[in-house]
């Protein structure tokens, strides 16, 4: 058992940055691909199945409990609070920023920074382009070019024996086009690179308290199903070694597919689109596909050696009719990212509107548009229509849960009415 982990493990490491995990393959077929540019008008009635695959109709078929296949996580605001886990890591990009010298430069400067790039200083269509990690990396290095040009400067003036105040326009612009050229790119990933290490730092330390035992629960119920973390973040489980690797097989995030990604947030920008989100819920199901094959794969040839009278591929099972049992349960916080867009492709969803002690924030953004936390680069448009979005996704909800102890039995409820 150990083995097939390991294995698993290392496939998926080696296809969460590639494109082919977004590409169905021969041999493997997906259903629902015709769900893009329909979220923001009309979700896809998903009741109809909360199959992962399904070749036949077995209506006929006797009526029994299904079971569990596919379960996947939002994280932000699901399983830990964002809030506090941004904030430590903004500390840590402070830090970081000191230990090269530059001090005096506040935790939240890279929020700032970062919302001021995005919203004022792109275009939609710019702005559509960029991932958080990329809005982030130029916040950094913008911050580093102003405490260089700051430091510039003054040696300027203090060679000049005069005010920086003082200084010729021309010797302002020329120091800016200096500082341009002199940050270097090694920094600016080293101090990213600290921002992340400590976002998943931070994550750890403030995971809920219920989710470890809970997820315990879960895999002992259900031994047989995939575990997988759809994400719009950075975040990533499996690299949680203290809490939740050994509970995840996957991670999908926004940022592994640049072009949909860019695609919908030029759509959620127009009020005359559609905003699209099932690319990367198709991305989670086909990871799953891959993983469930090579599990049985890997049984079946363990199975195989212990009977040498049966060739091992007499056992193979034949992909994807056998998995047609199963159900797929999507998790998280967020109505139009976690509920509508799962739902898209035959996931059945549970909303986690958790109670007030959860410190839960991401969802809230919608009650009042002027009201935005710190870390939040989201446009007035994007907001308005994320809104509308909300609205549209609420009566796709299958489940919905104030304290994640009750997760267990939502989904076990999900489960006798598939």
């Amino acid at each position: 058992m150990m083995l097939m982990r390991i294995n698993v493990f290392v496939l998926t490491l080696f296809q969460c940055s590639s494109i082919d995990a977004f590409s169905p393959k021969q041999g493997i077929r997906i259903h629902h691909q015709k769900q893009s540019n329909q979220l923001l008008g009309v979700f896809i009635d998903s009741s109809s199945s909360s199959r992962l695959f399904s070749t036949e109709d077995d209506s006929s078929s006797p009526v029994k409990k299904k079971k569990l296949g596919l379960l996947t996580f939002d994280l932000d605001d699901t399983l830990y609070p964002i809030d506090v886990v941004l904030s430590e890591a903004n500390r840590a990009f402070a830090q970081a920023m000191e230990r090269f010298g530059y001090s005096g430069i506040g935790p939240d400067e890279i929020d700032k920074t970062g919302k001021l790039i995005r919203l004022e200083e792109m275009t939609p269509e710019e702005a559509a382009q960029m991932t958080h990690t990329d809005i982030r990396r130029l916040a950094i290095r913008r911050e580093l070019e102003k405490a260089m040009l700051e430091r510039k400067l003054k040696e300027v003036a203090e060679d000049w024996a005069t005010p920086v105040s003082a200084l010729a326009d021309v010797v302002v612009a020329h120091a800016k086009q200096w500082t341009r050229t002199a940050v270097s790119p090694s920094i600016v990933d080293s101090i990213l690179s600290s921002w992340e290490m400590e976002r998943h730092h931070a994550a750890e330390r403030h995971l809920y308290p219920e989710v470890l035992e809970c997820l315990a629960q879960l895999k002992k119920e259900h031994p047989e199903m995939i575990i997988g973390a759809v994400t719009d973040g950075k975040a990533n489980p499996l690299l949680m070694m203290f809490t939740l690797n050994k509970y995840f097989d996957f991670c999908c995030s926004w940022e592994d597919d640049q072009s949909e990604r860019t695609r919908f947030f030029i759509e959620l920008g127009n009020v005359d689109e559609k905003a699209a989100l099932s690319w990367i819920y198709e991305a989670a199901r086909f990871k799953y596909a891959e993983i469930k094959n090579l599990t049985d794969m890997i049984a079946t040839e363990m199975s195989s050696s212990a009977d040498s009278a049966t060739s091992p591929k007499e056992k193979m099972l034949a992909y994807p009719a056998e998995y047609d049992d199963l159900v797929w349960i999507h998790v998280g916080d967020d109505l139009a990212y976690d509920v509508g867009g799962s739902s898209q492709c035959g996931a059945k969803t549970i909303y986690c509107e958790l109670a007030s002690r959860y410190n839960q924030t991401a969802r809230h953004r919608f009650e009042d548009l002027e009201e935005q936390p710190q870390w939040s680069t989201s446009s007035p448009t994007e907001l308005e229509n994320r809104r509308r979005m909300n609205q549209k996704a609420e009566p796709l909800v299958d489940q919905k849960i104030k304290y994640l102890t009750d997760l267990p039995e939502a989904i076990n409820q999900i489960l006798d009415r598939s």
